[in-house]
């Protein structure tokens, strides 16, 4: 997997080099591992504050995963443009903190009675907004830290420890919530993202200085060349409709996720953090194994196969009932995540590889922009469907739209590939 990106001869040896030798990725993974471990805490407990805290209609809650998902079309665009002025690891920092502070404001309100969705939805925008410019400032990163012969792997152990988190965060959320009530549990967000703060606060390697001429352009120059670059680029284009299909109704099915587990599956906390831990397994197994099956099939290849085998597995999902055939909603969550993290370790390693690096930042946001964008249109879609016609519908159409992902790849130059080009492009 890692001919098409690795660097000539002058840089082999430091591409040799153990990713577990090298300080400032542990520290960077460190830093991961917190935050998501409390990010997928708060995934399940702040749900839960609104459905059994709150009594909040299937709407509410959708609208409550449209706030959080809303900054990437609000400052998407713009966030791009902004980190690369910047140099990113303060932004890392500075966004753990705020992240931080806004997700302990809820466990006082709880306890003290003023607790209101209005507030949960401010909480809800403000992490997400710090959310957009740490995950550019991260995506752009890391290149910073690693050689380019390094991105596939170091990606990859990323996303082990996301997946891991994904396990281990749910369980975790389910047995607080039973013990200490679903607004204290989110105070394990707090702490992650304090934790992450620190870690990255150890971090030495010296981050180059922003370009000089970034200044001088406008922003609104500065942001046309992000989308330029992806736009005009055949094979970026193509993934970030693809991924913008995918995360249409992965928010569609977050948005009604917990309205499912708890009022039609009739699901405990504790039950549902044991569900969602178990659907998280495939994460990690595609995480593992995602740098083999990428050298055995084709780095391009991989990207639209991954999906097209993947994908109808949701159908698994509507099909779930009470009693043990819950556990078909945990099995087919698992396939799917498996077929997406070996998508995104494969496109993600790509946009790193191909990208000059005064633009990571733009074309990061311009990515996310493009396919996180679509997020919130699919929460509020999933909140619209659960309180028309039933969360059980919902979850049909969310498994139906799946099974549309792969088709935007399937009819692009991707499809002819085996091997992704590698090398830096020019603009």
């Amino acid at each position: 997997m890692t001919r098409s990106f690795s660097l000539p001869s002058k840089g082999a040896r430091e591409d040799e080099t153990p990713l577990s030798r090298h300080r400032d990725f542990r520290l960077l993974l460190s830093g991961a591992a917190a935050s998501q471990i409390g990010t997928q805490v708060t995934l399940v407990a702040l749900p839960l504050v609104a459905v059994l805290g709150l009594k909040a209609s299937a709407f509410e809650v959708g609208l409550l995963t449209a706030a959080e998902t809303a900054a990437f079309l609000l400052v998407g665009l713009p966030a791009g443009a902004w980190v690369d002025r910047m140099r990113r690891l303060p932004v890392l920092i500075g966004t753990d903190v705020v992240r931080a502070l806004a997700m302990a404001s809820v466990p006082p309100a709880a306890m003290t009675g003023t607790l209101t969705m209005v507030q949960l939805y401010l909480v809800a925008l403000v992490t997400g907004v710090a959310t957009v410019f740490f995950d550019i400032a991260h995506q752009s990163y890391l290149p910073a830290l690693l050689p380019k012969g390094r991105l596939v792997s170091g990606n990859g152990a990323l996303e082990t420890v996301r997946s891991c988190a994904q396990v281990a965060g749910p369980g975790l959320a389910g047995g607080l919530v039973q013990l200490v009530g679903a607004p204290l549990a989110v105070l394990v967000d707090a702490a992650g993202y304090i934790v992450s703060a620190l870690f990255l606060r150890r971090i030495r390697t010296a981050e180059p200085h922003p370009a000089a001429d970034g200044e001088r352009r406008s922003l609104r120059a500065a942001i046309g060349e992000g989308l330029a670059f992806v736009l005009r680029h055949p094979l970026l284009r193509v993934i970030a409709l693809s991924t913008g299909v995918a995360n249409f109704f992965s928010a569609l099915l977050l948005s009604v996720q917990t309205v499912f587990l708890v009022r039609v599956l009739d699901l405990s906390p504790g039950a549902i953090g044991l569900t969602l831990s178990g659907a998280a397994a495939g994460g990690i197994l595609g995480a593992l194994s995602a740098g083999r099956i990428a050298a055995a099939v084709g780095q391009a290849r991989i990207i639209w196969l991954s999906t097209l085998a993947t994908g109808p597995f949701a159908l698994l999902w509507p099909l779930a009932a009470t009693g043990p055939a819950a556990a078909l909603f945990a099995l087919g969550s698992a396939i799917v995540f498996f077929g997406a993290v070996v998508y995104n370790i494969a496109q993600v390693s790509f946009r790193q590889t191909l990208c000059p690096p005064d633009l990571l930042g733009r074309m990061n946001a311009t990515m996310r922009f493009l396919a996180w964008g679509a997020m919130p249109l699919g929460a509020l879609a999933g909140g619209v469907l659960a309180q028309s016609f039933g969360a059980r519908t919902a979850v049909w159409v969310c498994a139906a739209g799946f099974l549309t992902v792969p088709l935007p790849l399937l009819l692009s130059p991707l499809r002819r590939l085996r091997d992704l080009p590698s090398g830096t492009a020019g603009r």
